[in-house]
């Protein structure tokens, strides 16, 4: 009996014991459908999802010839790019001005918050309302203005839809990455500063000598995790244009959906599941390096 008790104690004691669950969860929730998403992308699956055997790379195939794939990856990347960089750049000057002591710095804070707590699909659902082509508030005030003559269809076609769909990506990312790079300047200790002030610095040395190098790891942990969020971004274009027309707007996240429940192409969805998530992998390598996770590791 004695024994029985010790080994029980010794299994209680055991780090597998605590960490069970979480391996289990981690197991259910990630690993199990990444082993799904593969699978499937490697089955011919008939238009009411029945899976009808193993199809091989058929589905990768069929994917490379889909004639919207390429516009769709080049479009995935612009809108990748140009949303992060947009947003890193306002966020800069926005936590520099956070940083600095004035008036009511506390309301403003919490302020900023408010796009990034708020849902994002009732975001997305507030500049589709905005932006509608016969009642939507933005035509009333520019043509109050007199910068246009007559109502104008924003979400009707890419040329116009896309640059707005950015506007709101760049709209609801801002916060966290203001608040990010926020945490980063107040690590920075003031006697560098002071140090700086005594010899005679101007705002531009002292910012691209001291600050800017001391904010490197924050910008870029800020840097990666937005481009994760805006790669993998589906309600802000869903709701606003649901890709369209036709798939003039679609980056990967949408154009997977669409070959799914749309074309009925489950195949050919998962192929490019598979390929978004060796993206997102190569994102998350880039963060775990960026936040010293594998050099502790290593230590």
């Amino acid at each position: 009996m004695k024994q029985l008790v010790g080994k029980l104690s010794k299994f209680g004691n055991s780090p597998v014991l605590w960490l069970g669950p979480m391996l289990l969860m981690i197991f259910a929730i990630v690993l199990w459908p990444v082993f799904e998403m593969v699978k499937t992308s490697m089955m011919k699956i008939s238009s009411s999802g029945r899976e009808k055997g193993f199809n091989g790379f058929d589905n990768y195939a069929e994917l490379l010839e889909n004639p919207n794939l390429v516009a769709t990856l080049i479009r995935t990347v612009f809108w990748v790019i140009v949303v992060v960089t947009i947003t890193v750049l306002i966020s800069l000057v926005l936590a520099q001005l956070l940083n600095a002591k004035f008036p009511g710095r506390k309301i403003v804070r919490w302020a900023l918050i408010v796009p990034w707590a708020s849902s994002v699909i009732m975001t997305a659902t507030s500049f589709r309302w905005m932006l509608d082509g016969y009642y939507g508030i933005i035509n009333r005030v520019l043509l109050d203005l007199g910068l246009i003559d007559e109502n104008v269809d924003w979400l009707g076609s890419a040329q116009t839809s896309f640059p707005w769909l950015i506007v709101v990506a760049v709209f609801v990312s801002i916060p966290f990455t203001t608040f990010v790079l926020l945490a980063g300047l107040q690590t920075i200790p003031q006697d560098i500063y002071e140090a700086a002030r005594v010899d005679g610095a101007g705002w531009g040395k002292t910012y691209f000598q001291i600050t800017l190098p001391n904010l490197l790891t924050a910008l870029f942990v800020g840097t990666v995790i937005n481009l994760i969020n805006v790669f993998n971004s589906f309600p802000i274009i869903w709701v606003m244009t649901a890709g369209g027309p036709g798939y003039d707007t679609d980056t990967t996240t949408t154009l997977m959906y669409k070959l799914a429940f749309r074309s009925q192409e489950v195949g050919q969805s998962a192929a490019l599941s598979v390929f978004n998530f060796i993206i997102i992998l190569v994102f998350v390598a880039l963060y775990l390096r960026a936040s010293g996770f594998t050099k502790k590791q290593e230590d």
